[in-house]
């Protein structure tokens, strides 16, 4: 690295109003031989600024810029091979205003502008006084009503409420915190014993989660962290966004308002949706309340389109035809036949085949056939959307800054994977086959490498030393929940009793778990819940909702 550029970047005086002990490492990596420019903009925004500026004048009275923007801004700075040095002096320039105004020297101020800053900042304090005064005093009015005025069609424990569908729980007590007949429409608190590390025992206050939207993806694990949000939306009593029908909102279809069943009785928003979709993010809103947290789910895409490709073998038409042309190879895969020449296989016009090409692109509603001039700014807006995208191949770490955004407790996001395949019906991916599938999958690979480093970036300001500390911890829940609850696993379907038997395709062989015996009642239902499968939790919490089984879609 050129010494100029070293001296700008090792600056003692410009970094420290900055520096957070959770970005130490990559200090360390800044502040070494090999540092590269593209390093500074992962620490501090004003580089990239400049690059800003400098691309797309509109910026220029902006301070501040969102994430979303500041990728932007990287991605067109490097497409664009914007002048290094360019950059360098500007960063210069406000390294020199930022240490004027640190270390004093107020000569270079004008008393003009000294004023203006004092009447600004005297300005912004005097808001945020109103607005903390008014907060208290909302939050001051909602703990004086009655939580019965938002009593509803909830009110009924799963032991009193009558004659039970087929696809019900048995009369399990449900494991939750509150009173059953507790709404959660307004923010109430409850206070729980906790434990700390050393044994003691404190009260901690414990406020409802705010709504989850949970865009469930195919074939990328969504199925255990649905489970997830099914566990904490029936323990805390919350209001289901259900399809109208069956168990999905109408998909292949853009999702739509009207694919939702209505509000229940007694009710006054919806809560919690996490049923598949192809995501129309505006319909969506109309739904969910403003203060809704969206979240997702990725994978790596060549694991992703394996999966949807073995599971949806008999029910995606391109698959379909690709199986059959593979009974007559010898010695071949149906994969390895559809990749060898997709277009062949895949008509772009039926609808049943979104899946047959970027899957994950297709359920975030981007067009999944082939880039277009609206991808980057549906990107931004996903970005801008979504609070947390989580990494199947990062699991344990999305769920601990799910945990952090929804104030989850490790034993509350303890898990078992869900829906898994056998073994046996997983296809090995060669290096020609991953080759092909990077190729025809191009668009989920741009997906998941933006996400993967948005990812990261919500990690590093979390805290990565933090982040370690509370995968840790989740483990450790998830492990002690496991020993509790689960005899086996990986279990073939015939040795299943029906209540925990998934769903099987065609295709291929889905595994479950055996609960343990010995167990209480309050622990049985507990650990049972742990290992539903989506249809039957599905069936289950319909009815404890509606107080009748699910329609079917219609025939005609």
């Amino acid at each position: 690295m050129d010494s100029p550029i070293k001296r700008i970047l090792l600056d003692d005086v410009f970094w420290e109003s900055g520096k957070q002990p959770e970005t130490s490492e990559t200090y360390s990596r800044i502040e070494g031989d090999n540092a590269i420019l593209s390093d500074v903009h992962t620490l501090l925004a004003d580089p990239i600024h400049a690059a800003v500026y400098m691309l797309d004048p509109k910026y220029a009275a902006k301070s501040i810029l969102s994430g979303a923007k500041i990728n932007k801004a990287t991605t067109v700075s490097h497409h664009h091979d914007l002048d290094e040095g360019k950059v360098l002096n500007s960063l210069e320039g406000r390294r020199f205003q930022r240490k004027v105004f640190r270390v004093g020297h107020r000569k270079e101020m004008t008393l003009r502008w000294l004023s203006t800053q004092l009447w600004r900042h005297r300005v912004m304090g005097l808001l945020l006084a109103l607005c903390v005064t008014l907060l208290l005093m909302l939050l001051a009015t909602q703990s004086l009503q009655h939580p019965s005025h938002y009593a509803g069609h909830k009110g009924h424990k799963l032991e009193e409420r009558g004659a039970l569908s087929d696809n019900a729980l048995p009369n399990y007590p449900v494991p939750s915190h509150t009173a059953p007949n507790r709404r959660k429409a307004v923010q109430t608190t409850n206070l729980q014993h906790q434990r700390d590390p050393n044994g003691y025992t404190f009260m901690r206050t414990r406020r409802s989660p705010p709504p989850v939207a949970f865009l469930k993806t195919h074939k990328t694990g969504s199925s255990t962290v649905q489970n997830l949000m099914f566990r904490l939306g029936e323990k805390e009593n919350l209001t289901f966004a259900f399809p109208y029908y069956a168990y999905q909102f109408s998909y292949p279809d853009r999702f739509r308002a009207d694919f939702v069943d209505e509000l229940p009785p007694g009710s006054s928003q919806f809560d919690m949706l996490c049923s598949h979709m192809r995501l129309d993010l505006g319909q969506l809103k109309q739904v969910m309340p403003r203060n809704t947290i969206y979240i997702t789910l990725l994978r790596d895409p060549l694991q992703t389109f394996e999966s949807v490709f073995s599971y949806y073998t008999s029910t995606v038409p391109a698959f379909t035809l690709a199986k059959k042309a593979a009974d007559t190879a010898n010695r071949k895969s149906a994969l390895s036949v559809f990749l060898e020449a997709p277009e062949s296989y895949w008509d772009p016009t039926e609808p049943g085949n979104g899946l047959a090409r970027n899957p994950m692109s297709f359920d975030l509603g981007l067009s999944s056939q082939e880039w277009n001039a609206s991808w980057p700014m549906e990107l931004t807006q996903l970005e801008e959307a979504f609070q947390l995208v989580m990494i199947a191949e990062h699991f344990d770490e999305s769920l601990v800054l799910l945990g952090a955004l929804l104030q989850l407790e490790p034993e509350e996001l303890a898990y078992v994977h869900l829906n898994v395949r056998a073994p046996s019906d997983i296809t090995p991916l060669e290096d020609d086959t991953k080759a092909r599938l990077w190729a025809w999958n191009s668009l989920d690979v741009l997906l998941y490498n933006l996400f993967l480093q948005v990812f990261w970036e919500k990690a590093e300001q979390y805290g990565l030393g933090r982040l370690k500390r509370e995968v840790a911890l989740l483990r450790a829940s998830t492990q002690r929940l496991r020993q509790k609850c689960v005899a086996r696993e990986g279990v073939p379907p015939g040795e299943l009793e029906d209540l925990v038997r998934p769903w099987q395709t065609d295709t291929v062989t889905i595994l479950g778990y055996k609960v343990r015996g010995n167990l209480t009642l309050q622990e049985e239902g507990l650990c049972v819940r742990l290992v539903l499968p989506e249809l039957q939790y599905h069936s289950h919490l319909y009815f404890q909702q509606y107080g009748h089984d699910m329609r079917s879609i219609p025939t005609d």
